[in-house]
């Protein structure tokens, strides 16, 4: 919650300093870098609302809990960064019918070079706090404000060049460039949540850890076939059936679940797991053979 309020507070700052390098510029590409840092807010706020929802006890109408409520929010975001790309590319063909010289003042590109910074330590911050939570919302913000970074970097390079050189249409050019790589993101950000909604099983890296866990601490199970995975924000969801010795007592398989239940806690972190256990004429010689 506190990185999501801050997000909310680092991008009104960003705001305010890339407005003003707009308005002192009169930059079509300084404006669509202000125009995207709009997003950037009210993306921040979509993000607190998911980070809270997500955060709620799980209850009798959502048994699951609320973890999915953050790809709602990644959603939202990769929509409103779309949107923000058409708006970008609109005033970009505006200028490229009537172009005209920004006054290039080095106050105005400075607020813009500021911004950015601030911009690039905040995503480092928030990818980084994405990661080590399993939060998609912390994650796919950090990773639009990577974004944002990387256009204003090139919009300054850009802008510098055409000051230099006094070429016009440079300015809406950029302006352009910078919609499609935004609309790229916008993309690449609904379909990573669109998959996270639909169920999408966990990477296959993290499939194999999860194998391996089950491997090593079913001793005294046969096998484990039929395992299923899915993703839910910060949880992941396993399950799958777990084949013991016909002759074995309840409390003897109940130890064993319990054993791989802890490994796999350990590996993956939060996780909700689902153990079916059958005796060994069910074994269907597939799957995770125990060692």
């Amino acid at each position: 919650m506190r990185l999501a309020v801050g997000s909310i507070a680092v991008g009104v700052l960003v705001l305010g300093l890339k407005l003003a390098a707009w308005w002192l510029t009169g930059s079509v590409a300084l404006y669509s870098d202000a125009l995207e840092s709009i997003v950037n807010v009210a993306a921040a706020v979509a993000a607190l609302v998911a980070v809270w929802l997500s955060s709620k006890p799980a209850d009798r109408n959502h048994p699951y809990g609320h973890h999915k409520a953050e790809y709602f929010s990644a959603v939202i975001e990769g929509v409103l960064i779309i949107l923000a790309a058409l708006s970008i590319a609109h005033a970009a063909y505006g200028a490229l019918s009537a172009p005209h010289m920004p006054e290039f003042g080095p106050v105005g590109l400075a607020a813009n070079a500021l911004a950015s910074v601030i911009n690039g330590v905040w995503a480092a911050v928030l990818i980084r706090a994405g990661r080590t939570r399993r939060s998609p919302a912390l994650a796919a913000d950090g990773r639009h404000l990577l974004t944002d970074v990387v256009s204003s970097v090139g919009v300054l390079a850009g802008v510098a060049l055409a000051a230099l050189t006094g070429w016009l249409i440079l300015d809406p050019i950029l302006a352009l460039l910078v919609a499609l790589n935004i609309l790229w993101s916008g993309w690449q950000l609904v379909k990573s949540s669109v998959s996270g909604l639909m169920d999408e099983a966990v990477a296959p890296e993290e499939l194999g850890a999860i194998r391996d866990v089950i491997s090593r601490h079913a001793d005294g199970a046969l096998e484990a076939h039929d395992l299923r995975t899915r993703q839910a924000g910060r949880v992941t969801f396993i399950d799958f059936h777990l084949v013991v010795p016909g002759e074995m007592t309840v409390c003897e398989a109940h130890e064993i679940c319990d054993r791989i239940e802890g490994g796999l806690r350990t590996a993956v972190g939060e996780a909700v797991i689902t153990i079916h256990v059958e005796p060994e004429d069910k074994a269907k010689h597939t799957g995770v053979l125990v060692l």
